[in-house]
């Protein structure tokens, strides 16, 4: 697998080795292979001719690809067979791989002043841009940065709260009281009781910077955030130039939900726990990290906005069991003229949970032999919500498969949001006119029932939309040096206000290091790429929906059966990652903009009803 979303169970240093590709909403799962010290500094000569740039990069992306395949396998075993032995397999093939990445990393940045054919340019490009850390060349320094790595990953991954009756509760089961608990002392003790684990932090995240800052600069940049900004086939500055033009397209439909959501919460809590002006306070939105609010739409649910179906149920009725689950979803993709999966993908993915060993069951999409060794790992749930998910996950597969006779450094998506893009392109589809023609429902619901389908949607999407983008924001400007050490916390609770309007429940210092309490932070994952797929799977949705020809709401829209729009979606997908995602973007959209007026035409009749209720209410919207 070759992909980078919202939350791959491996990330390798170079875009070209990360192992599985995983369900959307559940980024927690994420882990990442560690930069691991060097014997030595890479010693290298700049070379002289134009052949020895070309026979280092075939002789890299040979190198790279039979890596790939050795760390697929060790990871799957290890995912599907949880042992000691297992873990020290994945994690040998790991270091193989990472120290592999490193080196070539280093090495390509010492051809970047040739002027070479495009398509070697741009993979000698991403040779040198796809390293997430880099680790000086300093050897001490190197192992300091690997140790710094492994000590964040740490104290992230054992993090647990524990009360005075003993009980320490781990992170799913906090996130599980976040969803569920009305009780707003609860709500903030959690809350706080989590961000204590990441306070330890601190001084190890701002060596950490120092360190990869001077790898960064080793292979060319001027800082770590030069580099990640220009992984995207723009100038890094013009790219943080179009991530705010996006932002300001969808602010006024953000802004109206949180003004409505506002309102709701006041209603709930009162005035002292919930003020009805200015920030929301973060405790309160269902969700550990405030990032996605899907779990209070009961609290925040419009009257009437029962559908009158739940899918769950009627999966039952249909005797729909796990694998008919993931055939049901393969025939999308076939009425869209995909070819259907392999045999092979039927006899060695994972559809159950297993009752006799421990396996990894976080959902997630596999190429393991970057060709047709095509599988998904999930222990699946027979509900609604894992229906959407194996549509998202066999996204990714058929995603990878059109993209398997690309050279190897190309067999990737467009741009790190691409790929969870299109996942969630196919989740859009699964509308109730497309559980109409697949049998599940008699009968689509009139227009009245959107709103509480749209409200669901816009809780988890539309409300991610600032988080997905702050994130970055805010480790750019540490990275670059504006935000100062000594500013860390303060700085990101002004940008958690400044985007989301929401803010910290009760007062917080520079003794605190709330950032580390998100996994990304201290497991160096960028986090830009989701707010990228955010926005991309409703341009491609409403493009793909015109394509086929549907005149009616884009909201209610299913491409599902049309083989015109499978075709340029098919396009697209073969392209993988050989040219500018400008190009790509336009083979589905028939611009080469990113555009987020899409999210508009998706939400306009939710924005109107909310706009209406803020109005009614005379709720003073803004913070």
């Amino acid at each position: 697998m070759k992909t980078i979303t919202t939350a791959p169970k491996k990330l390798a240093v170079i875009v070209a080795l990360s192992v599985a590709v995983s369900a959307c909403g559940n980024e927690e799962a994420t882990q990442v292979t560690k930069p691991q010290p060097l014997k030595s500094a890479v010693e290298t000569q700049i070379p002289k001719t134009k052949d020895d740039a070309l026979a280092f990069i075939n002789n890299a992306e040979k190198e790279l690809a039979q890596l790939s395949i050795e760390a697929n396998r060790a990871e799957w075993i290890y995912s599907n067979f949880i042992t000691e032995d297992t873990a020290s397999l994945a994690a040998s093939v790991g270091e193989k791989v990472t120290a592999a990445s490193v080196k070539l990393a280093t090495e390509a940045s010492q051809y970047a002043h040739l002027k070479l054919d495009p398509i070697n340019a741009r993979k000698l490009d991403k040779l040198r841009s796809s390293l997430v850390l880099p680790a000086p060349l300093d050897p001490v320094k190197n192992a300091e940065l690997a140790s710094i790595s492994a000590d964040l990953n740490g104290l992230y991954g054992k993090g647990k709260l524990c009360r005075e009756d003993g009980k320490c509760l781990t992170l799913p089961e906090l996130s599980a009281i976040m969803a569920k608990s009305k009780d707003p002392q609860e709500l903030l003790s959690v809350w706080q009781g989590w961000r204590e684990i990441s306070k330890p932090m601190r001084p190890l995240f701002k060596r950490e910077v120092e360190l990869a800052n001077e790898g960064a600069k080793d292979l060319g940049y001027e800082n770590l955030s030069e580099l990640w900004r220009s992984q995207y086939d723009m100038d890094p500055d013009a790219f943080s130039t179009e991530l705010d033009r996006l932002w300001g397209q969808v602010k006024p439909l953000y802004d109206s939900l949180h003004c409505y959501v506002r309102g709701e919460l006041n209603e709930e809590y009162g005035d002292e726990i919930a003020p009805n002006q200015g920030t929301i306070p973060a405790h309160l939105l269902g969700n550990m990290w405030a990032q996605s609010w899907g779990n209070i739409y009961e609290t925040v649910a419009p009257e009437n906005g029962d559908p009158g179906y739940d899918v769950t149920q009627l999966l039952a009725e249909h005797q729909y069991d796990e694998k008919k689950m993931v055939k049901q979803a393969e025939g999308f993709f076939t009425s869209l003229g995909f070819e259907p999966l392999p045999e092979t993908f039927w006899t060695r993915s994972l559809f159950i949970q297993p009752q006799d060993r421990d396996v990894v069951c976080h959902a997630s999409a596999w190429d393991l032999d970057n060709a047709d060794d095509i599988r998904i790992k999930m222990c699946i749930q027979k509900t609604a919500e894992e229906f959407t998910v194996i549509h998202h996950e066999l996204g990714h597969n058929f995603y990878q498969r059109a993209y398997k006779n690309q050279p190897f450094i190309f067999k990737n998506s467009a741009n790190d949001g691409f790929h969870e893009a299109i996942g969630d392109v196919v989740a859009l589809s699964i509308t109730p006119k497309y559980l109409k023609r697949i049998g599940l429902l008699e009968q689509v619901p009139d227009a009245s029932k959107d709103i509480g389908l749209l409200m669901k949607q816009a809780l988890d999407k539309v409300a991610f939309l600032p988080f997905g983008l702050m994130i970055d924001q805010w480790r750019w400007k540490v990275f670059s040096g504006e935000i100062s050490p000594e500013q860390y916390n303060q700085a990101w609770w002004e940008l958690r206000e400044k985007y989301q309007g929401v803010s910290a429940p009760v007062a917080r210092s520079e003794t605190d290091f709330d950032p580390g309490a998100k996994y990304h932070v201290p497991g160096n994952v960028p986090y830009t790429r989701y707010f990228l797929a955010h926005i991309l799977q409703f341009q491609f949705h409403k493009s793909l929906c015109d394509i086929a020809g549907d005149t009616g709401p884009v909201h209610r829209c299913s491409i599902y059966g049309n083989k015109e729009a499978g075709a340029k979606l098919n396009t697209m997908l073969e392209m993988g990652a050989s040219q500018p995602w400008p190009e790509a973007l336009a083979t589905v959209t028939g611009t080469k903009e990113m555009d987020a007026k899409a999210v508009l035409d998706y939400f306009e009749p939710l924005q109107k009803w909310l706009d209406e209720q803020n109005t009614v209410a005379n709720r003073q919207c803004g913070w």
